[in-house]
Order: structure tokens, then sequence, then C-alpha cells
């Protein structure tokens, strides 16, 4: 096992975080080892009773803070052209609002589907270090990404870096069912080791020890150029489909692992359907979302949820390149892509939307106190606290 975790450090660290000091192969998957990282946190402040959670619509990051038991704070995000980005303004707000010592963590996420892009790590932590607020970040698909590996690494070197959690199987093709926590305190890594209840399987290690064996350094690497150099082959198939079908890939370019194709002429009905039928062609991978969906995740409402936002203008698939994926594999996703849109886009159920975000923060601001309450993503009280923000922030 401390062989196994020293070459993952070591992979860590060659992927872009060199200052890391430690990094624990935990026998779970990303949800449950943010769990486990934020009830080390909460040892250490016991008084601590919420996380701050710039919002990310996948339920593993929601359901690892119903989980500890922590209450829920929403921070709404900015719209910059197509993208959704995150509002440092309002976390630093929430965070005089709440009291700095009445916050366990605050988490971010560095992988996720466009429009969302990136949080903003470099500026959360350098909040986090100023305020001495513990910083999480939810680092699920990153480590395949140089750009999300940086961006931990240059977090880390201007203010304040925790821990940041990784899923095995994403980035590294082996089984679901294990996780990575590294961090820049071994000592900090130790006691969330510690933390884990009881014994554990010691299958996850032993899938990762063997992989990276076979793959090596140089296997490794060349995985990484070519999910890289299939993220641009995959972005322009997709852009030749769009405009065929009178619709346009969004630009997220601070996002270089997901990307989104709007689909203004179809309406959330046939939008839905379209994701159902990419599903029974054995299209599993894209993510269809609906304008206006709502779905419930352990007794909480999303308004819009899967666009991380309830304001979204319009319908649209997200598409990735991930490790592992072939240029097959994007020519086949391709042709039935096209073929699907087609049947769809000659029901006559259009939607007329035109997809082009106002430039205004969000505010879905929100407190979660109970299992029970029915939370929108944006409150009736803050709805309207929008603000107007400037094209040219970095």
């Amino acid at each position: 096992m401390k062989l196994a975790n020293a070459m993952v450090l070591d992979v860590l660290r060659l992927m872009g975080v060199t200052s890391a000091a430690a990094a624990l192969i935990v026998p779970m998957a990303t949800g449950m080892t943010l769990v486990l990282c934020m009830l080390t946190f909460r040892q250490d402040r016991p008084n601590a009773k919420y996380v701050l959670w710039p919002r990310i619509d996948q339920k593993s990051c929601f359901k690892s803070i119903v989980t500890a038991d922590i209450k829920l704070v929403f921070l709404g995000g900015v719209f910059f052209g197509d993208e959704l980005r995150t509002d440092v303004a309002v976390l630093e707000s929430k965070i005089t609002e709440l009291g700095a010592e009445n916050i366990c963590c605050v988490m971010t996420t560095t992988s996720c589907f466009a429009p969302r892009v990136p949080d903003r790590l470099e500026e959360v932590a350098a909040l986090c270090k100023t305020r001495n607020i513990p910083h999480l970040v939810n680092n699920a698909y990153g480590v395949q990404s140089s750009q999300c590996m940086h961006r931990v690494q240059q977090a880390a070197r201007v203010g304040r870096v925790d821990a940041f959690v990784q899923s095995a199987d994403k980035n590294f093709l082996v089984p679901v069912g294990g996780a990575i926590v590294a961090g820049f305190d071994a000592d900090l890594v130790n006691r969330i080791s510690k933390t884990y209840p009881g014994r554990a399987s010691s299958g996850p290690t032993l899938d990762l020890f063997i992989t990276l064996l076979s793959l090596g350094l140089h296997g490794y690497q060349k995985l990484l150029a070519e999910r890289k150099r299939l993220f641009t082959y995959l972005q322009t198939a997709l852009s030749e489909v769009a405009q065929r079908h009178g619709e346009r890939v969004l630009q997220t370019p601070h996002n270089n692992i997901s990307m989104a194709m709007s689909l203004t002429r179809l309406s959330p009905k046939n939008a839905t359907q379209l994701g159902a039928m990419l599903f029974t062609r054995c299209v599993s991978g894209t993510r269809v979302v609906a304008r206006g969906e709502e779905k419930e995740v352990c007794g909480f409402m999303f308004r819009g949820f899967g666009a991380h936002s309830s304001e979204y203008p319009c319908n649209y698939l997200t598409a990735a390149a991930a490790i592992g994926m072939t240029q097959n594999d994007v020519d086949t996703f391709i042709k039935r892509l096209d073929k699907v849109l087609s049947k769809c886009m000659s029901s006559g159920d259009t939607d007329n939307s035109d997809c082009r975000p106002s430039l205004k923060s969000e505010s879905e601001r929100g407190e979660c106190e109970g299992k029970g309450d029915m939370v929108s993503s944006i409150p009736p009280d803050l709805e309207n606290q929008f603000k107007t923000v400037s094209v040219d922030e970095k």
C-alpha cells in the first residue's frame, strides 16, 4: 500500500502538482472521499456548521455535503458569454455574513461539464488563506488535464488548499470504487486516512498499482497526449454537425475536458427525447440538459438541474474528451448524433431560444437547513439581487 501511494504521489507531481506532500488511495468513490475530508476538517472546527459550495450539478458533490451532515450554502455563478464562472465576490460576502469560524470549508471544483468552467481556484485559495478557512478541491477528472493540475498547484502557491480529491477510475482507467486524496501537508493526509472507520478492501489499491506498473510514465503520458488531441478533434467535428443543424458549439475556452452544443431548435421535451434516443443507440457519455428542468436530490429541489444554473437560456448537450477515448469513438458518436438530430429537428416541435446568456451574477444563494426543505436554486428573496459584471474581468 505504501508503495502504491508513493507511485500515485509521483504521478500527481509529474502531472503538475509539484509541491504535493502526500497522497492516499482510498477504497471509496469520490463523493464518499470528500465526506472523509470534511469530517476530518470538522475535528479541528467543531463549531463550524457550513460548507460554501459554488454550484456544480454533479450529484455526488451535493450528496457528500448532505452525508457529512453539514449545512450547505449555495453560491451562484457569473455568466461570461456562454461560460458560467465562479462569483468570488459572492463568496467573500457570504464568508463575512456567516463568520469564518462557522465555516467548515469551501469546496471548489476543477473538472466539470460545460458550460460551467473550473472554479477560480487561485482567488478562492487566497481568500481562504486570508480568512483561515479550509479549502477542499474536487479534482475528480482533473489529473488528465494539465490545466486543472496547474490550477491546483498555483492555488496552493498563492493561497490555501488543504486537500484535493481525484477519482481513480476517471483518471487511471481502473474499475469504479477508488479515489485519491492528496495535499500539501502530510500530517493532514495522514489524519484523513485515520478518520476512515474500520478495515477496507485492498482492491482499489491493487488495481491502481498494477495499472501504473503496466502503463509506466510514458504510457500514461501517451494517453494524456491522445486525449488532448481528441478534444480538438471532437470540438471540430461537433461544430460541423452543429452548423448543419442550425446550432453552434458554446464558447467555453476555460473548460478543456467538456464542451457543449446548443439545442435552440428543440423544445425541452424534444431535447430530452434526443438524449433518450442517443442512449438507446449506446451513446452514454453525452448529457442533454433541457431548459427549466427540475430534479430532486436528497430531498432538495434544483431548478435548471444539469446547467449549474436556474437561468441558462437554452437547451444543450455536452460531450467530453476523456482519457481512454479513441478517434473511432468520436467518429461513431458524431455519426449517430447527426442522424438523431435529423430525426428530432424534423418533428417541428421547436424552442426558438437564442442561447445568449446575459452578463450577470446569478445570486443563487440558499442555505439548506434540513433534508425536508425544498430549496430552489434561486430563493425568492434573492431573485432580484442580480448584478452587472464586466466582460473584461479576468
